[in-house]
């Protein structure tokens, strides 16, 4: 059994130790918001907050989250960061096919909590999760538009 902190609630899991966070949000607890992408930490479909750092979930075990806490899409809003990203989101009209944007908002959530102004190139450096429609250029604006 783990208990893991989830969107600031306490949560308890019976899985193997080994199971990969990503699994344990969406086959155990049912949030789905969290994508499945690559499987290698590479594409960022799966990226969730722990401790307010984009974390890839994919590669992260269970065993691993320890006291850590994890934010997932799904609360995303009520997070005033959140809010703001995805209201930016919304106004660039960002997603074509969406299936990487919950990572994107995840990861730019992220970034504009640590750096509230961020110039291009931290824009560049943080958003490095892949998007298969190459809306990059709406994403960075996005993320502008957000720390404006």
């Amino acid at each position: 059994m783990f208990d893991l902190t989830i969107n600031g609630q306490s949560r308890r899991v019976d899985v193997e130790p080994d199971t990969p966070l990503l699994w344990v949000l969406r086959d155990t607890l049912g949030m789905t918001g969290t994508k499945y992408g690559c499987g290698i930490a590479q594409c960022g479909a799966c990226t969730v907050l722990m401790d307010g750092q984009a974390t890839r979930s994919c590669q992260v075990t269970v065993d691993s989250v320890g006291a850590a806490k994890v934010e997932t899409i799904e609360a995303v809003e009520a997070d005033p960061v959140g809010r703001k990203v995805v209201a930016a989101w919304i106004a660039a009209q960002v997603p074509q096919c969406g299936y990487c944007q919950s990572g994107q908002v995840m990861a730019a959530t992220a970034l504009l909590r640590e750096t509230p102004k961020p110039s291009d190139d931290d824009i560049a450096t943080a958003m490095t999760n892949l998007c298969r429609c190459g809306t990059y250029n709406a994403i960075a604006a996005a993320v502008r538009h957000a720390a404006a």
